[in-house]
């Protein structure tokens, strides 16, 4: 009972429910014994005597007592119900209010469909045993404590005799609960597994049909099946094992029972009354014992499945608001970063993502970040906002140290872009003015204006109000990084992150965005992450960055004119051009001549898309960066 113990504050509070649901049950339970005294009397009193005009008085007040005990049986039902459900309720709020505070570190690991299980399957087992499993088993002590009160009260002797086999009978309980709990265990687990694998499937749909790995799927799903289906039939071989050997020691005492007992009949130790009372109370006492095995069951299956639960509630949370946490003040945000001397690494064993990393952002300052995949450029951004905790150093804002003030006032001056855009199943509308609560249909158009996504979304049947589908599903990838973007421009924050927002829309597209960005980065810090060199000429600042370490930084035109890998990526991505000398002028980037029409001005377009893409593959190539 300890796990229960460990849950119990979110079903103490309603414990009137479950003490109103005891009284009822224990009702019950006493108008159960009427029953076998009513037969002792009706045999020993009325039918030995053949005073037979009492009959229809004892069949009225048998219907009389089936009618109470009808109506407690009801409200033992309904107010074990209002228990369970409310129990329920306390935890799922509970759990997913903790999901929301867990940090990005407990999201690494964590599995989509796991968690699915835990928060479905796990909670209506433990809502199930709280709610109606844990009074049954109350139920079972009170009605063999309560028989075996009334058998000793009409024969002591005959009450032991029939008893007898009862020791073994708890016994073997107390073995099975011992061999099911494990087994519960790895069916929980091998479900989890088998919904994880379920979840990825349906999610990752157009990655397996694009590589015609149906089949592959298929063999693996099978494989998650087969093991489900080997813990279930291990688990009913516990039971079919356990099971008869409880029935045949409750079986037993009706054995024992009806051969002393009738012994005793026949020598007028116990009247025939008597007997027929004892046999029914045997049955009182047997029935619950037949179902032990059932409560157990459910007592092992609800206490697997809150340790699961405990595990999400216990997680420990690696980023969290210190004690006496300042609250930012919107109004007095200036957006001035500093990194001092920053360094990180994702596990305690691999290699630091950012080592020593030092960086002065005054407010309104426009930072660029370059550098191959797992450079460390996204872990800084991360860094910034929070989703991680620096090792070493320190990181401010306005002076700040950013662990000093609450998280919720840090990020809300904060307006990031990822990469992977992701879209809620809800309306255009509701997508962009996710994170302002008062905001007008004006605002949210101007958004969509600066982040080139009104047009496409006027020419949508439903406009504004057009579903997309899970996570953007019937958009392509650069409506939905646009609509991203508007999201983050409605906030109009303090400190903008673009984590590479542009890479998946075109050239032309790009430039009318950056356009709108002139405008909206005025007045806050702004750090952009790109692959593309277009997109970072214009920052006050360009850090290149290798293994998570700074190799260059400067202006656009100050790494021009020195050799490393800015004016590398420069040459590659502008290879159709004369390859740059030192001493040659920087070359105006992003902005290729449109002069010749339209025409002219998409392919130049398409070409430059061509070779940008290349330049990401060539210069991590050659430059050695890993992931």
């Amino acid at each position: 009972m300890h796990v229960f113990n460990q849950l119990r504050e979110y079903y103490w509070s309603e414990r009137r429910y479950f003490f109103i649901s005891i009284l009822c049950l224990m009702t019950v339970t006493g108008l159960g014994l009427v029953y076998p005294n009513l037969f002792r009397y009706l045999i020993d009193n009325v039918i030995a005597n053949e005073r037979y005009e009492e009959v229809p008085l004892l069949a009225v007040s048998v219907f009389a007592v089936m009618a109470l005990k009808a109506t407690f049986q009801f409200l033992h039902g309904s107010f074990s119900a209002k228990l369970g459900n409310q129990t329920a309720y306390n935890l799922r709020e509970a759990l997913y209010r903790k999901l929301q505070f867990l940090s990005f570190q407990y999201y690494d690991k964590a599995r989509t469909g796991d968690l699915m299980s835990r928060l479905t399957a796990d909670l209506q087992a433990v809502r199930d045993f709280v709610g109606f499993g844990f009074v049954q088993i109350l139920n079972v002590f009170m009605m063999f404590t309560f028989g075996m009160l009334m058998m000793l009260s009409i024969n002591w002797q005959l009450t032991l005799i029939t008893l007898a086999a009862m020791p073994f009978l708890v016994f073997t309980a107390i073995r099975f609960e011992g061999r099911i709990h494990p087994a519960f265990r790895l069916i929980r687990k091998s479900m989890s597994t088998m919904t994880t694998t379920v979840q990825e499937n349906i999610t990752g749909v157009r990655t397996v049909k694009s590589f015609a790995r149906e089949p592959h799927e298929i063999e693996k799903f099978a494989e998650r099946n087969t093991d489900y289906k080997d813990n279930n039939v291990i688990t009913s071989g516990i039971w079919a094992k356990f099971f008869p050997l409880m029935e045949l020691f409750a079986n037993l005492s009706i054995v024992l029972l009806l051969g002393a007992g009738g012994w005793m009949a026949i020598n007028e130790i116990v009247t025939l009354g008597e007997l027929v009372a004892f046999y029914s109370l045997v049955g009182y006492i047997i029935q619950p014992m037949w179902g032990i095995g059932f409560h157990i069951n459910n007592f092992t299956q609800s206490k697997a499945a809150g340790e699961r639960l405990l595990e999400i509630l216990h997680q420990y949370v690696h980023v969290k608001n210190k004690e006496h946490a300042r609250v930012l003040d919107p109004e007095k945000v200036q957006g001035h970063v500093r990194f001092e001397g920053v360094t990180f690494a994702y596990g305690e064993s691999q290699k630091a993502a950012v080592e020593d990393f030092n960086l002065d952002a005054p407010a309104g300052s426009v930072i660029g970040l370059l550098g191959g995949t797992g450079s460390g450029k996204s872990t800084i951004i991360q860094l910034l906002f929070r989703a991680y905790q620096a090792k070493q150093g320190r990181i401010t804002l306005d002076g700040q140290d950013i662990r000093d003030v609450t998280l919720e006032s840090l990020r809300s001056q904060m307006a990031v872009v990822f990469q992977e855009t992701f879209l809620f199943s809800s309306t255009i509308r509701n997508n962009i003015a996710y994170g302002v609560e008062d905001v007008t249909q004006e605002q949210i158009e101007q958004a969509a204006r600066l982040s080139k996504a009104h047009d496409f979304i006027m020419e949508l049947p439903l406009g504004y109000d057009t579903v997309v589908g899970e996570r953007g599903l019937g958009l392509s990838g650069g409506q939905k990084q646009r609509i991203a973007i508007a999201r983050a421009l409605l906030l109009n924050p303090k400190i903008l992150i673009l984590d590479d927002a542009t890479s998946a829309v075109d050239m032309e597209t790009e430039h009318e965005i950056q356009q709108g960005f002139q405008e909206v980065m005025k007045d806050r810090t702004t750090f952009i992450i790109a692959h593309r060199i277009s997109s970072l000429k214009h920052a006050d600042e360009i850090i290149v960055l290798d293994h998570g370490k700074v190799v260059q930084r400067g202006t656009h035109e100050q790494l021009m004119k020195v050799p490393g890998p800015y004016l590398d990526t420069y040459n590659i991505q502008f290879s159709d051009q004369p390859v740059l000398s030192l001493d040659a002028e920087p070359a105006s980037i992003g902005k290729p001549s449109y002069g010749g029409g339209h025409v002219q001005q998409a392919a130049e377009e398409e070409q430059q898309t061509q070779r940008e893409s290349a330049a990401a593959s060539s210069y991590t190539k050659r430059r050695g960066l890993v992931t």
